[in-house]
């Protein structure tokens, strides 16, 4: 990540609408499913600017990890936090040591998806919990996918199929941010179709919406969504949550 847009990110992971309600998603389903009361051995693959961290330390010992130079040091230098600097696909932690293993948003960034699924079972402890979240659908790919340095979006057939091979159980398997699929695929569509963006002007999603209006409209949206989380799973959406139980 770029060190200049750091500031703008750490921002983006504490206000931005999609942030927020996915931590709230997130948070939900972590309450419900994985903390029973005694903390917890967590870790947290991926860290950016270190809010998904933040977010999970109210269940235990958290250890972050980042692959990315200038998110690392961000963490490690500016916000104080317990993190390593390493990659998904070589983890340098022993086997079955988290109770609790996650990576939000992390898996679609790399070209070994296989290999980095299976590093999230090694060190994870039997009986203990595989925590992710993915884009999903390639057919939502974008602009945005290609300025994140995506490989892929998936669908729910896909990512069970890196889970199957490791043995366990689905606890819970879902999309969300259903209510918005439709006019995101219909804007990416038309952008695919009308707009040649050079790679130099290419920006996220997320950093594209500054209207408070518009933002806080989208953020009523999602929160509708996520107190229907609570009692049934989505056929689609723009991502997509998987929680699984190492055996």
């Amino acid at each position: 990540m770029d060190r200049n847009f750091l500031d703008d990110y750490f921002k983006m992971e504490r206000e931005h609408w999609w942030f927020r309600v996915r931590e709230g998603i997130i948070l939900d389903q972590f309450k419900t499913s994985v903390y029973k009361g005694a903390p917890l051995q967590i870790l947290n693959v991926g860290a950016a600017t270190g809010r998904s961290s933040e977010m999970l330390e109210p269940f235990g010992i958290v250890q972050s990890i980042e692959y990315d130079e200038p998110s690392y040091r961000f963490c490690h230098d500016v916000l104080k936090m317990k993190i390593d600097q390493g990659s998904i696909t070589e983890l340098p932690y022993p086997d079955n040591a988290f109770d609790c293993v996650c990576a939000f948003d992390v898996v679609e960034h790399v070209e070994d998806d296989q290999k980095a699924i299976s590093e999230l079972f090694r060190v994870c402890k039997p009986g203990g919990k595989v925590f992710i979240t993915v884009p999903a659908f390639m057919s939502l790919w974008s602009n945005h996918d290609v300025v994140n340095h995506h490989f892929r979006r998936y669908q729910k057939n896909q990512l069970l199929n890196l889970f199957f091979p490791h043995g366990g159980r689905l606890i819970r398997t879902t999309y969300f941010n259903f209510f918005l699929f439709m006019p995101i695929f219909l804007v990416r569509s038309l952008q695919r179709i009308f707009i040649r963006t050079k790679q130099s002007a290419l920006k996220p999603d997320n950093d594209m919406i500054e209207s408070g209006f518009i933002n806080a409209v989208f953020q009523s949206i999602f929160s509708f969504e996520r107190s229907l989380l609570k009692k049934i799973s989505f056929p689609f959406g723009v991502s997509l949550l998987l929680l699984w139980e190492k055996k």
